[in-house]
């Protein structure tokens, strides 16, 4: 599972990282900081060159974070993030690539929310540095969090049966 997890991290973390370039250095035939930032001022997001650069960087430095696996669930939220502002404001009218639809974006942001709920793994930064069990996301914010609602569900559910079979007024 470890070789799996890196293969993953690796190529959507450089993939994304490359994808922040095109707007913040016009690299792989993006469009830079004023092309981009034309394109979003177009979009409502004014200004434009500022946002692009906001975008470009989120980009960039959570497609690295994740390609090296530093962090934990820091790399994959700033991808999320950025997936999902993508997903309503340019592609929300449709579903597939084809027609400029949800496809890509959301793509993006199972697999940031998957990486973040599974760690970064035994081949990572943050594994080598000893931080791995410091950033899991898993452990330190949706156990704990399940496990408080399901004890406020299994506390309401014995006060309701309480009050209906053992002591009804």
């Amino acid at each position: 599972m470890s070789v799996g997890l890196l293969m993953v991290r690796v190529v959507v973390g450089l993939l994304m990282a490359g994808h922040g370039s095109q707007k913040l250095f016009g690299w792989f035939g993006g469009y830079g900081l004023a092309g981009t930032g034309g394109f979003f001022e177009g979009l409502g997001f004014r200004p434009g060159r500022l946002f692009a650069a906001a975008a470009g960087a989120t980009e960039f430095v959570g497609g690295l974070l994740v390609a090296l696996g530093l962090l934990g669930p820091v790399g994959p939220a700033l991808i999320l993030s950025v997936m999902l502002v993508a997903a309503v404001s340019v592609h929300w009218h449709g579903v597939f690539a084809a027609s400029n639809g949800v496809e890509v974006p959301l793509l993006y942001s199972v697999v940031a929310v998957a990486l973040a709920l599974i760690g970064p793994g035994q081949y990572s930064v943050d594994a080598l540095l000893g931080l791995a069990a410091e950033m899991d996301f898993k452990t330190a914010f949706v156990d704990d969090n399940l496990r408080s609602l399901q004890g406020e569900a299994c506390d309401d559910y014995w006060n309701w049966a309480y009050t209906i079979y053992v002591d009804p007024k």
